[in-house]
């Protein structure tokens, strides 16, 4: 331990010497802070295959009770307005509570980052609680809103939706022609073969937990980090396509929502970053500190960064030490991973 103690001591006074505050040094060379991760929740239904869709049918389907997620990214590739539904089946006899708890939605539109990024600051802010019963043997749409967008050509939807349900249901993600009515398309409709990069299913554990091993030490004159969505530290949820019965990854953990509570050492104030590692990235943070819930878009200046270099990072915040900072984080339909947050004393 003293041995330790002395080289920290020494990189610091080196550092000092050099006249080198620790903002700046490199945020993206920012060392890996120890973390645990727990999966949680629900089961997850993710509907991303085929992505670009060519022709009209089921997207994804799957029965769920209880709680769960659906989050669906499609694009439109026919050559004529279709709209995007969600169909609630009950297949039993008796009627099906459901409750919808959190929900995000981004498009129509021709600018995928544009459209990853309304749908997260959507679900970020939360409110839009409704709920609706589904008569035994009988369907109905999870959506208002969603039922009112007409899907032009090459045009994106991203949906997110949280859901519970005291029954088992079955959901089903439609592409269908723009006139059609959903529950009659729904009953004759076919599931549409994936495409090359398989990224539907059902997966176990909707939502992780990420914690410090220990509290972060203020004293330590370099940043550190915590990395999401990187398939090493934090692995890619493993299911099954429910449409087939095969095994399936979710590369980038999409629609997989994380809680990543930073505990501190009090004295200090501390500055907050998100610093993009996979290419052009356009999301948006939940912060909670106190009593204070913000959402933050990140870039809030500009729609995306991260296009050709490891090393840009985004301020989202600076908070005094002693107190957890909780954040909401969730992969953007569109943007690339994995992302790192990074954090510093603030000098």
């Amino acid at each position: 331990m003293k041995k330790i103690v002395g080289i920290v001591a020494a990189l610091w006074l080196l550092c000092s010497t050099l006249g080198m505050a620790s903002n700046a040094v490199q945020l993206a060379d920012a060392i890996e802070w120890p973390a645990t991760m727990k999966a949680y929740g629900g089961k997850l239904l993710l509907s991303d295959s085929p992505e670009t869709v060519y022709g009209e049918g089921v997207l994804y389907q799957d029965t769920v009770v209880g709680e769960a997620r659906l989050f669906f990214h499609h694009v439109n590739a026919n050559d004529k307005p279709c709209r995007i539904a969600v169909i609630v089946e009950n297949q039993g006899m008796k009627t099906a509570k459901v409750q919808v708890l959190q929900q995000g939605l981004g498009g129509p539109g021709l600018d995928f980052l544009v459209v990853g990024k309304q749908a997260q600051m959507d679900y970020l802010k939360g409110g839009n609680v409704y709920q609706f019963e589904v008569p035994g043997r009988s369907s109905l749409s999870m959506s208002p809103r969603l039922d009112r967008m007409v899907v032009e050509t090459n045009a994106l939807v991203n949906g997110i939706f949280d859901f519970k349900t005291d029954r088992p249901v079955r959901i089903r993600v439609l592409m269908m022609p723009a006139e059609a009515n959903p529950i009659r398309f729904a009953y004759l409709a076919q599931v549409l073969p994936a495409d090359q990069y398989r990224l539907r299913g059902t997966f176990e554990g909707k939502d992780r937990l990420i914690t410090l091993a220990k509290p972060y030490n203020a004293k330590i004159p370099w940043p550190v980090a915590v990395t999401l969505a990187d398939n090493k530290l934090d692995p890619y949820q493993r299911g099954i396509d429910a449409t087939d019965g095969s095994s399936t990854v979710n590369y980038g953990n999409y629609g997989v929502v994380y809680k990543v509570q930073w505990d501190s050492r009090p004295g200090d104030t501390l500055n907050y970053y998100l610093n993009p590692r996979g290419g052009e990235y356009a999301g948006g943070l939940g912060i909670k500190y106190k009593e204070r819930k913000i959402q933050v878009p990140t870039p809030a200046d500009r729609l995306f960064f991260g296009t050709s270099t490891v090393k840009e990072s985004e301020l989202i915040g600076s908070y005094e030490g002693g107190q957890p900072v909780w954040f909401t984080f969730s992969p953007p339909g569109a943007s690339n991973l994995p992302v790192r947050l990074v954090v510093e004393p603030s000098r």
